[in-house]
């Protein structure tokens, strides 16, 4: 019997182990696919007035015809974040075979 439920287990391991659809996933890192155009983010007045720098890291998702199916933001402060979906949804990416997920990074500084 304990043979049975080890053997189990270890059958819902691996299924649980292994990527949905059999494709390997990319991982959440910088995208891979060369952006064809890319729209600034506008530094909203709110962060000018704040005076307020940093980073703002966004996943993406990009279709095979490489528009952005979707954003989410990953980090930053939050008075920047809605600048940089804003700009990121804009983007275009050069086609692929398939659909691709990674991360972009848009960096604000009011004296730029």
């Amino acid at each position: 019997m304990s043979l049975r439920l080890t053997w189990a287990a270890s059958a819902l391991l691996a299924l649980a182990l292994t990527p949905l659809g059999g494709h390997a996933q990319q991982a959440k890192d910088e995208i891979s696919r060369k952006a064809k155009s890319k729209v600034q983010a506008i530094y909203p007045e709110l962060a000018r007035k704040m005076n307020l720098t940093g980073t703002v890291k966004v996943e993406v998702v990009v279709l095979p015809n490489g528009t952005v199916k979707g954003a989410r933001v990953m980090g930053g402060h939050p008075v920047l974040a809605n600048a940089a979906l804003d700009a990121v949804k804009k983007w275009r990416f050069e086609p692929a075979a398939m659909e691709s997920t990674g991360t972009v990074d848009f960096k604000f500084d009011p004296r730029q």
